[in-house]
């Protein structure tokens, strides 16, 4: 094995990681009850609910940094095997 597949290799672990936390995350997400608002947005509530926050927060995080730098480690894990 030579030190570029050995490090593409660390990097597929490190993939695999962050897709189980962002699993870990998801779980989290779904356990959080909707808050007032969330659950009846003709209610006049507070948005700076802390229930709300949280969920969009983790959701963020999800979708604009676990999820992008996932794909972008995938692919410069297998960038070897494109490129012979």
């Amino acid at each position: 094995m030579n030190e570029i597949e050995a490090v593409q290799g660390e990097i597929r672990e490190v993939v695999r990681e962050l897709k189980l936390l962002k699993l870990r995350l998801s779980g989290v997400v779904a356990r959080l009850s909707p808050s007032p608002a969330e659950a009846s947005p003709l209610l006049d509530v507070e948005p700076a609910d802390p229930k709300t926050e949280i969920r969009s927060v983790v959701e963020c995080v999800m979708s604009d940094s676990l999820g992008p730098a996932i794909r972008d480690l995938e692919e410069v894990a297998g960038a070897a095997d494109r490129s012979g």
